[in-house]
C-alpha cells in the first residue's frame, strides 16, 4: 500500500512495490504492466508520480518501453563478479545457464601494430582473429573478438574455438593462465553490433577490454568485447 504520510517519496514506495512483485515472480519477464492510469487510480496518486516511478525503473532495468504497446518487465540482469578470472563458459555454467557460442569468423591474420603491442609479437606475425557472439540459454549476452598468437597456440580449430578457449589452453596446451587486467567503458552500439546482440543500434553496451597473461607473463590473449548493458552489470567487493 502506499503511505500517504510517510516521508518516504511517493513514487519510491511505487518502485518499491513493483521492484517487490517482480522478484517475487508476480510479474515475469516479458509481462505488460497496467497502464499509467490504472496505477494512478487503484493508489489514488497522479500519473505524473506513476510516470515517474516507471521512468526510475526502465532507467534502473527492471523495465523497458515499447512504443505505441506499453511498459513491459525486462530480463534481470546477470551480476558478473569483478574478483576472479573465469571464462564466460565458466561463468554461464556457475549460473545454471547453458552457455553457447556463435562463431562469426574464424581467421588468421597478420597483427597490426596495437595487437603486436598488447601480445608481444613482432607486428605482422601470425595472429588467429576469432569472433564469437555469446550466448547464455540462446540469448545474446556479448559479442566478443579474441586475438591470440598462432605461434603460442598452436592446432587451434573452428571446433575448439566453438568450445571454451580457456579449457583448451589449460587442459589440451597446458598453459598455465595466471591473470589478467580488464578495462570496462560505457559506449554506444553500432549498427554492426546491434544486429549481432539483438538490440537497437545506438543502445548503451559495455566495452570491455582484457589481457590475459600466463605465470611467466607472457600475454595470451588480448579480448575485446561488447555486452549488453540491458543485461549485464558488474559487482566488486571492496574492502576498507
Amino acid at each position: 500500500m502506499i503511505n500517504k504520510n510517510s516521508p518516504v517519496p511517493i513514487y519510491y514506495q511505487l518502485e518499491e512495490i513493483i521492484k517487490e512483485l517482480i522478484e517475487k515472480g508476480e510479474l515475469l519477464p516479458g509481462d505488460a504492466l497496467p497502464a499509467e492510469r490504472e496505477y494512478a487510480e487503484r493508489f489514488q496518486i497522479s500519473r505524473m508520480t506513476v510516470r515517474q516511478a516507471f521512468t526510475k525503473l526502465v532507467n534502473d532495468g527492471f523495465l523497458y518501453r515499447v512504443q505505441g504497446k506499453g511498459t513491459f518487465v525486462a530480463e534481470r540482469k546477470l551480476e558478473q563478479p569483478l574478483q576472479g578470472l573465469t571464462s564466460f563458459t565458466e561463468d554461464m555454467k556457475k549460473r545454471g545457464m547453458i552457455p553457447g557460442s556463435q562463431l562469426v569468423h574464424f581467421q588468421l591474420i597478420p597483427a597490426t601494430k596495437k595487437i603486436a603491442q598488447q601480445l608481444s609479437i613482432p607486428e605482422h606475425g601470425p595472429v588467429y582473429e576469432i569472433k564469437r557472439i555469446r550466448l547464455a540459454d540462446d540469448v545474446p549476452m556479448a559479442l566478443e573478438t579474441n586475438y591470440i598468437s598462432a605461434n603460442l597456440m598452436k592446432g587451434l580449430t573452428e571446433e575448439i574455438v566453438n568450445q571454451s578457449l580457456y579449457a583448451y589452453m589449460e587442459g589440451k596446451l597446458g598453459l598455465q593462465i595466471d591473470y589478467a587486467t580488464q578495462t570496462i567503458e560505457s559506449a554506444i552500439s553500432s549498427q554492426n553490433e546491434a544486429d549481432y546482440l539483438r538490440i537497437k543500434s545506438g543502445g548503451p553496451v559495455l566495452l570491455i577490454e582484457r589481457n590475459t597473461f600466463l605465470h611467466d607473463g607472457t600475454p595470451v590473449e588480448y579480448v575485446k568485447s561488447i555486452y549488453r548493458a540491458d543485461r549485464y552489470k558488474f559487482m566488486i567487493e571492496m574492502k576498507r
